[in-house]
């Protein structure tokens, strides 16, 4: 057996681990909720490089005829200023963990605005300001350092399911290509400076699948590895993800991974997402997250739950030991996680089973 890879970032890892013993850690909340508060148009999406409909730094970049408004991700380049502004609104807020604005950051989530040319530099760009302004909190207060999780999102596309009823065999992607996508992802959030990498949302277990083998040949490329971070989505209350399966058989799938972290995100609120992470507490030896949605959306597509609600829900989790990382994902903002903060504070994380614990 090969010996194991030694960590990229060994003093990071080592206070990320110690934070994990002592206390709950606190994940950020939504980014797409934030962006959309700064109401802002096509000009601050192209800003300066794309203002003539094409990328000024790359002769085949061409985006002409294209709209860019709602490419949150090229934001990173033409609005940085806004990005880390909701990075420090978060980490105000109390959290400990800030997500990269990376999630549609890949080749195949870019090529519908025709920037897949640029994704590397979006997932480095991610990295570097989230890694600075954690960086700045981190030296305001030693004793709580912050951390950055290098977001890789699910793509627009599943492996496992066809987007054609009429045509049940077909797939409008595959493990090869989506590792391709992931790897020229993860090669910039490793640039960039994140301290873990995050395959979040996960819909499709191949996605994720094509992810995690992705990862593994940046870090063997590299002689280094990071902590990795799971988090699924069961897409309604099925208690399914997308691609069939419960909780526990998405476990089951990705466990071999050995992750810092095992969780779900996203499409529920956090009452119905409890019994789902109550499972993945039963059953997973790494730490379990949760970052749900405050609560369903309405009629409106909106999200109606406060910050008070989400964070009682939370603290309950927290004091039923189900939690070692909490935060928010879509309808969530620094209100909630400033409240969710101040709910698990002082609550002990819940303990990493033992493979005794498990045999009993």
């Amino acid at each position: 057996m090969s010996k194991p890879l030694a960590w990229l970032h060994p003093q990071r890892v080592h206070a990320l681990e110690q934070a994990l013993r002592e206390r709950i850690l606190v994940i950020d909340g939504a980014m797409g909720t934030m962006i959309q508060g700064h109401q802002l148009e096509e000009a601050d999406y192209r800003g300066e490089r794309f203002v003539d409909g094409h990328d000024s730094m790359h002769v085949h970049g061409d985006a002409c005829g294209h709209d860019l408004k709602g490419n949150n991700d090229l934001l990173l380049l033409s609005r940085p200023d806004v990005i880390a502004s909701v990075h420090n609104e978060y980490l105000e807020a109390g959290a400990d963990l800030i997500e990269t604005n990376t999630f549609n950051a890949t080749a195949i989530s870019q090529s519908d605005y025709h920037l897949q040319h640029i994704v590397n530099e979006l997932n480095r760009e991610g990295a570097r300001v989230a890694r600075a302004c954690c960086d700045a909190f981190s030296a305001r207060t030693p004793g709580k350092p912050r951390f950055v999780i290098g977001v890789l999102g699910p793509t627009s596309r599943t492996a496992s399911i066809s987007p054609d009823v009429n045509d049940p065999g077909y797939r409008n992607t595959n493990f090869d290509e989506l590792r391709n996508n992931y790897r020229e992802a993860v090669e910039g959030l490793i640039e960039g400076g994140a301290d873990t990498i995050m395959v979040e949302t996960i819909f499709d277990t191949l996605n994720a699948k094509a992810a995690l083998f992705a990862i593994d040949e940046a870090f063997e490329q590299r002689g280094g590895r990071l902590p990795i971070m799971i988090s699924g989505t069961i897409t309604d209350r099925s208690g399914r993800t997308l691609s069939g399966q419960t909780a526990e058989a998405f476990h089951a799938s990705l466990a071999h991974s050995r992750p810092l972290s095992f969780g779900l995100n996203c499409a529920l609120g956090a009452s119905d997402m409890r019994e789902h992470i109550e499972t993945l507490a039963r059953v997973s030896r790494s730490h379990v997250s949760a970052h749900p949605n405050a609560g369903l959306p309405n009629a409106f597509g909106e999200y109606d739950e406060t910050p008070e609600e989400m964070a009682a829900t939370l603290r309950e989790f927290a004091t039923s030991g189900l939690l070692n990382l909490v935060g928010g994902c879509c309808g969530t903002t620094p209100a909630h996680i400033r409240a969710i903060a101040e709910a698990v504070r002082g609550l002990s994380p819940r303990a990493l089973p033992t493979e005794a614990d498990q045999a009993g």
